[in-house]
């Protein structure tokens, strides 16, 4: 079902039985752009039809750059006592291993729920795209508040469809399910017990708990501002200020296409010069080589016409090619990206000062990135402790702490640190054997020893 669809459902469920009328932050501009934010990613953006326009793939190379440099030789640890250990086992295997990958998806619809629940093996986490949650509302520092989680699936010709409504309240958390069945894929249907589904049937309708300050998952959430609806909490896709030059960045990839594929070497060749096989209905090609010739039928009495024509054109790589770096560049800038990133970066018409701006402005971005996920992270290990605990997973009042380190090559532009260093030293803020240490890998004592004599000066 398509999300608005979804959302406007979900609203009207919610409404038809509460006593005042449900303020949902997610409205039905928000929902449109998620919708074509996936579809971007999913290689199915309205402007592309595989005949006329197809597409670059624009949008998942850039949604899986910007995962790549946010999760470069990422390291996070749950330290602490024994429950502690067991938290950070479970979060080393079933968080951490496959990150990026979710991270990605996470840039690119906008934002990206890990929720963790307890299993008859110990604790699971549920990764949650934009497009499958439905956040009603959010307190003052962007926190959710009430969130709408939702599972459908098809059983013959009857669908389920189950709401899971987590919300927070006066400090309790209330989780209800319910359970509905269609017969068609434009309504939720008849409401029936959550408990008469079988994978449903271990499943409480109602659930409320105490000493949770927040909600019982991690919101990772696109560090930009939200030009889609700017009253709206709701993080945004990393290329949601580009769709507009990612159809542009299409079509002209689509032109490339198309000039070589029009522009293939052909032979024209008279129909008077090919065996016609009756058995088989059609004209025999010399060598079988139907792809390289094309068959010219003249009009009785043509004799100005020549039996076989080669058709070869010149192409026009370079100006096409050039001219889709160019919109490549605006995609770049557009999406936090490195110039060179996306574009051809041999052909980057760019000052030596044009392009150091465009890294800092991707480390910048990446920076914030990594400081958004790692809030996300911290409600999740927030979240597993509380389960595990509850379940008896691990001792009660357990004591842990998260640690991370974060790859310092992608968050600072070492060039202009060395040069900053430079002047250090030039000025004796910084010693000859301190920069050395730093810069070529030696202990203090070896630099020491390895520093250059000084230059003899004759009297």
């Amino acid at each position: 079902m398509r999300f608005t669809k979804m959302l406007s459902l979900i609203t009207d469920v919610l409404n038809k039985d509460a006593d005042t009328q449900v303020d949902v932050c997610l409205t039905s501009q928000m929902a449109s752009a998620i919708e074509l934010w996936t579809a971007m990613y999913e290689n199915h953006a309205p402007w592309v039809d595989r005949q006329k326009t197809k597409s670059a793939q624009i949008p998942a190379a850039i949604a899986s750059e910007i995962a790549r440099l946010v999760t470069l030789e990422m390291k996070s640890e749950i330290t602490g006592g024994t429950g502690a250990l067991f938290l950070n086992r479970e979060y080393q295997k079933k968080v951490l291993a496959d990150l990026r990958r979710y991270v990605e998806y996470g840039c690119a619809k906008g934002g990206l729920i890990l929720k963790p629940y307890v299993t008859k093996t110990g604790l699971s986490i549920q990764y949650v795209q934009a497009d499958s949650f439905f956040p009603l509302s959010f307190d003052d520092s962007g926190r959710i508040q009430q969130c709408v989680f939702t599972e459908q699936f098809r059983k013959g010709k009857k669908i389920y469809t189950r709401l899971e409504v987590h919300t927070l309240q006066n400090d309790m958390i209330h989780i209800t399910n319910r359970a509905f069945v269609a017969t068609n894929d434009y309504s939720l249907g008849t409401e029936i017990e959550v408990s008469s589904v079988d994978r449903w049937s271990e499943l409480v309708p109602e659930l409320s708990l105490a000493g949770s300050d927040r909600l019982l998952f991690g919101y990772f959430r696109v560090p930009m501002a939200n030009t889609e609806d700017t009253d709206s909490p709701l993080g945004v896709s990393v290329y949601s200020r580009a769709d507009e030059l990612i159809a542009e960045a299409d079509q002209r990839y689509s032109n490339i296409c198309w000039e070589y594929e029009g522009t293939q070497l052909a032979v024209h060749i008279a129909e008077s010069l090919l065996k016609y096989n009756p058995d088989q209905n059609k004209f025999e090609y010399p060598g079988g080589k139907e792809r390289l010739y094309r068959r010219v039928s003249y009009a009785t009495g043509a004799t100005d016409k020549p039996l076989i024509d080669v058709f070869s054109p010149a192409i026009r790589d370079t100006a096409l090619f050039n001219g889709f770096n160019a919109q490549l560049r605006l995609i770049e800038f557009a999406c936090n990206l490195a110039y060179g990133t996306l574009s051809d970066p041999q052909n980057v018409d760019k000052t030596a000062t044009e392009i150091k701006v465009s890294k800092q402005r991707s480390y910048t971005f990446v920076s914030d990135t990594q400081m958004a996920l790692q809030r996300a992270l911290e409600d999740l290990v927030y979240a597993m402790n509380f389960w595990a605990a509850l379940y008896g997973l691990i001792p009660p009042g357990n004591d842990y702490q998260v640690s991370f380190v974060w790859d310092d090559s992608i968050i600072v532009d070492a060039e202009a640190e060395r040069q900053t260093d430079r002047q250090d030293v030039a000025m004796g803020v910084m010693s000859l054997a301190e920069y050395r240490s730093k810069w070529y890998g030696e202990t203090l004592e070896e630099a020491a020893k390895n520093l250059p004599e000084p230059a003899l000066v004759e009297e």
